[in-house]
């Protein structure tokens, strides 16, 4: 193992660590300014550097740069007695393991150079920047059997159906059916088009599907291509497809057929050489039951049916995920990638994850920013993983005793697995249900009386807001997002929805 060194101008801090190191039976090599160091690395490099963030001739935050230049997976600590605001934010811009203000507990000084040190060695094992990330990452059984799939189908052009959960990586499927098909890089190298039908007005989708003529309407002032033009000799992917309008759906099934359809105003046939592939969160033989889809399309798409397993169906692949979603972020937000330990992603597999992959990622982009340190441990994850209860939830009665005060009412809205809002959609007869029992004003008088009995600020704040927020997200979640159709389902105005959402830090 390669030693620790310690840069640092005064020679008591030099003296104290090397001693304390020296017992913990850790190499060490100290020094006195930051030139030193940079002629030592000429020849010579260290395991973990612990660094002064003021001397002489030089200081850490430069010397930091100089290093991640020259070593980038290489773990450093600033350490400094001027605890400022600036100092802590450029260190970690910088790429710093670990902020260390003097003065500091020894012991927690020595285990922050262990971790530290735990963390290079590792690095040395794996290096995860390196490492090559294939497009789609799953060792899960049910991921096996979709990447089976996707190899069968790598020489046909035939319609495939993409059923699972919101945010379980839907469009990642398919955009991998396209570039292992004759159409993508194996082939033609066609393009690949996606549509979200559910997220463009019933009015507009039309126009976006098939196209216009100039003058078709009011404000078709040229000729457009639609998306089945624009994906011609490729592949065509229409999310959310059980959310179609009916006659559009009968629009669909004529081009399938036959392979050619009419611009919008428009009185040429257009013929389409386009692969299909389909996505719905929604079972469409109910939808096909219940009127709302057409059977005879439902068939047509249906050909090939791929199912994509939920995140909770396959939580060993969380890990693998979230080191790729990490590193992800940080090349985004131009950053040192930060590392995960082994509890924290233990935490993160015991937890259920209702919006998936999308949500995983999101999380990780959350840590990216927020995590305090270049490695995450379990106190870091953010409240819902560790506390994946409803904020209106009532313990049962076995853990009552042991709840903490104000426990699970953070305010993080966490869904049930089918995503609806855990514990808020409810019969219309219990509305009126009296306090106790399981019905919801029950579960809001337990979280009233927790808050006052522990004698929490602001309680009538605390609990409006996250009241108003869970019925705004319920709103927007069975819209798909749309604001004025969630607000008029609501009973409320366009503005006040639009003020709420920002208020209530909704905007994500």
């Amino acid at each position: 193992m390669k030693p620790i060194w310690i840069v640092d101008d005064d020679p008591s801090i030099r003296f104290v660590l090397e001693k304390a190191l020296a017992r913990e039976q850790l190499p060490v090599r100290s020094f006195a300014t930051t030139r030193d160091v940079l002629t030592a690395l000429e020849t010579d490099e260290p395991q973990v550097l612990v660094s002064d963030i003021r001397m002489p001739g030089g200081s850490g935050l430069d010397l930091l740069a100089r290093v991640k230049e020259r070593l980038p997976g290489l773990p450093v600590i600033i350490m400094t007695a001027y605890s400022d605001l600036d100092s802590a934010v450029s260190s970690f811009q910088g790429g710093a393991f670990e902020y260390l203000p003097k003065p500091f507990d020894l012991a927690k000084a020595v285990e922050l150079i262990r971790r530290a040190l735990e963390e290079s060695l590792r690095e040395e094992v794996l290096d995860e920047r390196n490492t090559p990330v294939p497009e789609i990452l799953g060792q899960a059984p049910a991921m096996q059997d979709v990447f089976r799939a996707i190899g069968r189908l790598s020489q046909s052009n035939v319609t495939v159906l993409i059923t699972g959960e919101s945010g379980s990586g839907k469009e990642l499927v398919a955009r991998a059916l396209h570039r292992h098909s004759p159409r993508g890089d194996q082939g033609s190298n066609g393009a690949f088009v996606a549509i979200n039908t559910a997220a463009i007005p019933k009015d507009l989708l039309e126009s976006e599907l098939f196209g216009h003529e100039r003058g078709a309407f009011t404000g078709a002032q040229t000729m457009r291509r639609g998306r089945f033009e624009q994906a011609d000799g490729g592949t065509l992917f229409l999310d959310e497809i059980g959310d179609m309008p009916f006659d559009l759906q009968t629009r669909l099934l004529r081009v399938l057929s036959d392979g050619q359809f009419y611009r919008v105003g428009g009185h040429q046939p257009i013929k389409s050489n386009v692969r299909v592939i389909a996505a719905t969160h929604q079972n469409l033989e109910e939808r096909v039951r219940q009127g709302a889809f057409r059977e005879d399309l439902f068939h047509r798409l249906n050909v090939i049916r791929l199912r994509l397993p939920p995140l909770r169906e396959r939580n060993e692949d969380v890990p693998a995920l979230a080191r790729f979603f990490l590193q992800k972020s940080a090349k985004e937000l131009g950053v040192e990638p930060k590392r995960i330990t082994d509890e924290a992603l233990d935490a993160m597999k015991g937890f259920d994850f209702p919006g998936n992959v999308r949500q995983l990622e999101n999380i990780c982009h959350w840590l990216t920013v927020m995590a305090p340190a270049q490695v995450i441990e379990s106190k870091d994850l953010p409240p819902e993983l560790m506390a994946p209860r409803s904020a209106f939830q009532r313990p049962s009665s076995s853990d009552t005793a042991s709840a903490l005060p104000g426990e699970g009412l953070s305010g993080h809205y966490v869904p049930a697995a089918d995503g609806t809002p855990s514990g808020s959609v409810l019969p219309a007869a219990h509305l009126a249900g009296v306090p106790g029992g399981s019905t919801w004003l029950g579960d809001l008088e337990f979280a009233a009386r927790t808050l006052l009995d522990a004698g929490s600020p602001d309680v009538w704040e605390q609990l409006s807001r996250q009241f108003e927020g869970q019925l705004i997200r319920t709103a927007l979640a069975l819209t798909r997002g749309r604001r004025i159709e969630a607000a008029q389902k609501l009973g409320i105005g366009r503005n006040t929805i639009t003020r709420k959402i920002q208020e209530l830090g909704l905007e994500d």
